[in-house]
């Protein structure tokens, strides 16, 4: 079957141009129409809204994901159903992630330093050579403002020899085992100190602990002293420190006896008193810096 044009020519119909015939208004009433421009027109029509409906979706796909970019970065809070937390924890709730212990130390100290004393209350300790010219070094000792000018000096392992009264008893019973003594005079008094030497300090304790009154060191003249104390009132103390127990006789050099109101004789025994007990510190001192440095 055919379709051509029957009772002459035609014009083409254009669906865009106004005014244009179509194949079945006017002209010929019998003409057939025109499907071919039919059909363009259709799908002419089917693209123009297949390009609305296109854009539309690219405008709603626009506005869902900047209400997504709204929700995820709203300082109000979660996002509906996101289950995420709104804050983070805490620095200390939030687990290293390293699986190993931080490494732990043991705490140091430094160690307790050595005693001075220790290295002078035993004769095991006590090594460093001594003598009456190292307790008592120089021909003079200053005590504050006071000086003190050296006599005689004599030392000797024969304790007893060297004391008088009780004293002699006192030092045999204790074993000791060496008596140093030098002799100090300052304006017409004069001071022997006597060091005994023990092997330990629980024996010069025993010592001091039972002189008595009359537990005396023989004083000592030469050098310039004449003899002192011999047959006068003199004043005489003992102590110890260490295993060293020291005794003082202090007396005018003429002979006159001491009484309580001769405030520089009592002076002049304790000076010598404190100087004595200040060298046998120094000297457990320095063997224990020594012992320190080894």
């Amino acid at each position: 079957m055919s379709y051509g044009q029957q009772g002459g020519p035609q014009s083409q119909w254009d669906p865009w141009t106004p005014q244009s015939q179509q194949p079945w208004n006017g002209g010929d009433s019998g003409g057939a129409p025109d499907w071919a421009a039919l059909a363009e027109a259709s799908e002419t029509r089917a693209k123009r809204r297949r390009l609305l409906f296109i854009g539309g979706g690219a405008l709603a796909t626009l506005a869902i994901g900047t209400a997504v970019a709204m929700a995820v970065v709203s300082a109000d809070g979660d996002p509906e159903g996101s289950g995420r937390p709104s804050t983070l924890p805490n620095s200390a709730d939030i687990p290293s992630g390293t699986g190993t212990a931080e490494p732990s130390f043991e705490p140091t100290s430094a160690p307790p330093p050595l005693d001075p004393k220790e290295f002078v209350s035993s004769k095991n300790k006590d090594t460093a050579p001594i003598g009456p010219n190292i307790l008592f070094p120089g021909t003079q000792l200053t005590m504050g403002t006071t000086v003190y000018k050296k006599g005689a000096t004599a030392d000797t392992k024969s304790c007893a020899a060297a004391a008088k009264g009780t004293l002699v008893k006192v030092l045999n019973d204790n074993d000791c085992t060496r008596l140093m003594r030098v002799t100090y005079t300052k304006d017409g008094v004069a001071v022997t100190v006597g060091v005994a030497v023990f092997d330990t300090e629980a024996q010069a304790l025993k010592a001091k602990k039972d002189a008595d009154t009359k537990s005396i060191v023989a004083s000592l003249a030469g050098d310039g002293v004449k003899e002192f104390c011999n047959s006068a009132v003199c004043r005489s103390t003992t102590n110890s420190y260490g295993r060293y127990a020291y005794f003082t006789i202090a007396g005018f050099t003429n002979g006159k006896d001491v009484t309580t109101k001769d405030t520089a004789v009592f002076t002049t025994g304790d000076d010598l008193g404190e100087f004595t007990f200040r060298q046998i510190r120094r000297r457990g001192e320095a063997q224990a810096s020594a012992a320190a440095n080894e």
